[in-house]
């Protein structure tokens, strides 16, 4: 297709596209002549994660080409490539290690690692996000006088597990492996809203059911 074809397909303006091809976040077209490029369904399908990332995600556009970058490495084995892509999404910063609360909520989250035998996600504690933003969270709860710790959560862990599973086989069900990560990094800026809110819709029920609307 042409690129006034992709516009009106995807929705994107002329304008932003080439904006994007300047920026590397879309592959080229394979040139038509001097002046036109001929673009498929693989750039269609780009666009619209590029588009989701920075529209829905808020990912700026320098992050977006580093996790582009991420899925399209095809020297990388599936689990590093995905890592790689989910951990270049915007983070929470790295917490203050000398604070008292910081400190508890390591270990914590470390002895939750241990009681749900998660080796794995044992090990890769000292570069992981989705660790540091545990420890950020557990830490801000014992801050606020609540001993929220690994007990509390291991529940909760057990649950996210059987998330992960319904993750990965929706994820396996793509054909190409660059179609899977892509699905995988979608389903961190859309599912996880979409989980937060039924997670909220739960509680909202949950509520009315105990104690009904008085």
């Amino acid at each position: 297709m042409r690129l006034a074809e992709l516009s009106r397909r995807s929705g994107v303006s002329t304008a932003t596209i080439k904006y994007y091809l300047r920026e590397g976040l879309l592959p080229p077209g394979r040139r038509h002549n001097a002046t036109t490029a001929e673009y498929d369904e693989e750039h269609l399908r780009r666009l619209r994660l590029v588009r989701a990332m920075i529209q829905v995600g808020q990912v700026p556009v320098a992050k977006v080409r580093e996790v582009l970058g991420h899925v399209d490495d095809d020297s990388l084995g599936r689990t590093i490539r995905l890592g790689a892509a989910l951990w270049a999404l915007p983070q929470v910063p790295e917490p203050d290690a000398d604070d008292e609360y910081v400190r508890a909520a390591h270990e914590e989250v470390t002895a939750l690692l241990d009681r749900l035998g998660w080796e794995n996600a044992r090990r890769l504690t000292t570069i992981s996000p989705a660790y540091r933003s545990l420890v950020v969270a557990v830490a801000a709860f014992r801050r606020l006088g609540y001993g929220w710790g690994a007990e509390q959560l291991a529940p909760y862990a057990e649950l996210m597990h059987r998330t992960a599973v319904l993750d990965l086989d929706n994820m396996e069900t793509h054909p190409s492996e660059a179609e899977r990560i892509e699905f995988a990094v979608l389903g961190a800026i859309l599912n996880e809203p979409a989980l937060q809110a039924l997670h909220r819709l739960a509680q909202e029920e949950e509520a009315a059911r105990r104690y009904g609307f008085e």
